[in-house]
């Protein structure tokens, strides 16, 4: 039960979780990490807790260095329950002096907890907290993703402590970027920002700016899941920036859902007119991959071309409910389109064209409604569909 120094009197005490594979509807196939940090000084202070079942071994770890009844300040950066469901238990046991939170983040944790005697202090931009020979600055994150979100900036190490921004959804007993292999980091932090925080893109287009505008100096970013950034910050950085302004890579998905086979082979004529045009394009049946995943890959395409057949004068389950997840996260500046097979009634292309116009997409045509089993004349009209598609990115990308 190891705890991990960062820099000198500061330590990783978090908590690996192997095992957890749903985290509210996103899959975590790599498990994830609940992050915590220890900083020695004339006030000995504690960052963030962890989810509730994994308390003891945040414990353990403390314990490795200090006795955690000598702990003075704790510091919440962020209310959600797997970085606080521990903390009443560790309220109870260290006794702490200051429970340092935002001013939303004091509403919250009463909101959740009901207790008014916690000893809270309210962290403010601009007022530094002396721990000894280390002082903490705060920076608000309304909205990253909660109202109560904020970081925490170690002033002497500069290290950011950046709660749920820049992490990543992977469990691992390495603790560093540089120790990962950086194909999978790439990966789940992408998968991260996608599911979380595309939402709340126009807000960290904006905490990006303010962070450049102050000449931050960030050596280092301890996120509360996921790897330490001591190596390659930037790429946190820069990763976020871009995913921010909504860019593109010039290229196409279709994603798909189908009953008897006649909408896939719909999809694959998209996909061959795609193709026709240059555009790399990438065929995604619902059946087969999960939802979290297929927004990781929304983040950074141009285009998105939906395929569903008709049932019931609506949708198929999976496709309806992919829809539902994909517009509470609200990506933005993509060029859109519909396709779909029909029995007797034919709505499905209609839904998903109005689907797409409410979350603001460039519809760049009506759909191609095809009834029953394709014909060659039929299936023509979806690879001019997806030439469509190609020839409005190409555009776009000029």
């Amino acid at each position: 039960m190891n705890p991990v120094k960062l820099t000198e009197n500061v330590y990783w005490v978090g908590a690996i979780d192997w095992d957890v594979r749903d985290f509210h509807g996103y899959s975590t196939n790599r498990g994830t990490t609940y992050n915590a940090y220890l900083i020695i000084d004339e006030k000995i202070t504690l960052i963030d807790t962890v989810k509730k079942n994994m308390k003891n071994d945040m414990i353990a770890r403390i314990s490795e260095i200090i006795d955690p009844a000598k702990i003075d300040y704790i510091v919440v950066n962020h209310v959600e329950m797997d970085h606080t469901g521990s903390l009443p238990d560790m309220v109870e046991l260290i006794q702490p002096e200051k429970i340092i939170c935002s001013k939303m983040g004091e509403k919250a944790l009463l909101q959740h907890f009901h207790r008014e005697d916690w000893p809270y202090e309210i962290a403010k931009p601009g007022n530094n907290i002396s721990l000894g020979e280390k002082s903490l600055a705060f920076l608000e994150t309304r909205m990253l993703h909660w109202p109560d979100s904020m970081f925490t900036y170690l002033v002497e190490d500069k290290i950011l402590f950046s709660s749920d921004a820049f992490g990543e959804h992977l469990a691992s007993s390495e603790r560093f970027d540089d120790e990962v292999d950086q194909a999978v980091l790439k990966e789940e932090l992408t998968k991260y920002y996608a599911n979380i925080l595309t939402l709340y893109s126009p807000l960290v287009k904006k905490l990006i700016a303010k962070v450049e505008e102050m000449g931050l100096d960030i050596k280092m970013i301890a996120p509360d899941h996921g790897v330490i950034w001591r190596t390659n910050p930037g790429m946190a950085l820069e990763a976020y920036k871009k995913w921010s302004h909504n860019e593109g890579d010039g290229d196409a998905l279709v994603i798909y859902d189908t009953m008897w086979h006649s909408t896939e082979e719909m999809a694959k004529r998209v996909g061959a007119g795609l193709q026709d045009e240059g555009i790399s394009f990438k065929l995604v049946n619902l059946r087969y991959t999960h939802r979290s995943d297929v927004m990781r890959d929304v983040l950074n395409t141009s285009a998105i071309v939906l395929g569903c057949p008709t049932l019931n004068n609506g949708l198929l389950p999976r496709m309806a409910g992919f829809l539902m997840y994909m517009r509470g996260l609200k990506p933005a500046n993509k060029i859109g389109a519909a396709f779909g097979s029909f029995g007797w009634s034919g709505e499905s292309v209609k839904l998903l064209n109005q689907a797409m116009e409410d979350m603001k997409f460039d519809v760049v045509d009506e759909g191609v409604r095809i009834k029953y089993v394709p014909e060659e004349d039929d299936l023509a009209q979806c690879v001019e569909l997806g030439r469509s598609v190609g020839k409005a990115i190409k555009a776009k990308m000029e």
